[in-house]
C-alpha cells in the first residue's frame, strides 16, 4: 500500500476513508483480505484512529465486515450483489440512454464511435488492461449526455461497485472481446434510435459481464481451497 501523505489534519479522515474505499474498489486490495489496523495506519504514515473511524464508514457501505475474533476482512465476491448491481445498472443505463438520445444524439453517437474505435485498436495491440478506462467511458460518455449530474453520479458509483468485482477479469482478451461487442450493440441500437433495441442490448450486454464476473470468481474461490 503506497503512503498517503496529507498535510490538512482537517480532511484526514475523509481523505484515508477515500483512499482505502478506492484501493477496495478497484481491486488493489483484493476479497477475503484481513485489514490490520495497525499496519494500514504505520503505512499510511498515521494514527489508528481515523483508520478505524474509515473502516466504521466502509462497513456501513458493505464494502467490508467485520468477522468475531478476527477483525475486519474485505468482503468476498456475492453473487446476489452482482445481480443486483447490474439489474440497477441496466435500469439507469437504459434512462440514461434514452435522455441522451432525446438531448445530443449526434454528439452521443460521435463519442460513442470513437471510444469502440480505441478500444478496437487496443486490443489489436494486446492491450487488453487498457480497456478498463476505455470501458468506464463508454459507460459514462452515455450518462453524461443524459443531462443529468444525478444519474451520472449513481452510474460512475455502481460501475465502481461493479469494477470491484471484475477488474482482474476483464483482463482476459476473450472477456474484453465480448465487452467491446457488446458496447457496439448498444451503439448499433442507439444509431436506429430504437429504444426497445438499446435496452435489450444494455441488458445483454451487462448480462454478459455478470457471467464474466462470477466465472472468474469461481476460479479464484476454486484457487483458494487449493
Amino acid at each position: 500500500m503506497h503512503r498517503l501523505v496529507i498535510k490538512n489534519t482537517k480532511t484526514i479522515r475523509r481523505r484515508i476513508y477515500e483512499h482505502l474505499r478506492e484501493q477496495l474498489l478497484n481491486g488493489e486490495i483484493p476479497p477475503r483480505q484481513h485489514l490490520i489496523e495497525a499496519k494500514i495506519a504505520q503505512d499510511l504514515g498515521t494514527s489508528r484512529t481515523p483508520v478505524r473511524e474509515a473502516f466504521h464508514s466502509l462497513e456501513l457501505e458493505g464494502l467490508i465486515e467485520s468477522i468475531p475474533r478476527v477483525g475486519y476482512v474485505v468482503k468476498s465476491i456475492s453473487e446476489q450483489e452482482v445481480e443486483e448491481i447490474c439489474e440497477i445498472r441496466m435500469a439507469i443505463e437504459g434512462v440514461a440512454a434514452r435522455w441522451a438520445m432525446e438531448k445530443a444524439y449526434k454528439k452521443l453517437i460521435e463519442e460513442l464511435r470513437k471510444n469502440i474505435f480505441i478500444s478496437d485498436g487496443k486490443v489489436s495491440k494486446g492491450d487488453a488492461k487498457a480497456f478498463i478506462n476505455l470501458d468506464a467511458q463508454f459507460h459514462e460518455i452515455i450518462a453524461r449526455f443524459s443531462g443529468s449530474k444525478r444519474l451520472l453520479e449513481l452510474a460512475q458509483t455502481l460501475r465502481r461497485h461493479m469494477l470491484r468485482y471484475r477488474v482482474k477479469s476483464i483482463y482476459s482478451v476473450d472477456n474484453v472481446l465480448r465487452a467491446i461487442e457488446g458496447h457496439k450493440r448498444i451503439m448499433r441500437a442507439i444509431e436506429k434510435r430504437d429504444l426497445e433495441e438499446v435496452n435489450k442490448a444494455i441488458r445483454y450486454h451487462m448480462e454478459q459481464s455478470k457471467k464474466d464476473i462470477l466465472k472468474y470468481a469461481f476460479m479464484e474461490t476454486s484457487k483458494g481451497k487449493k
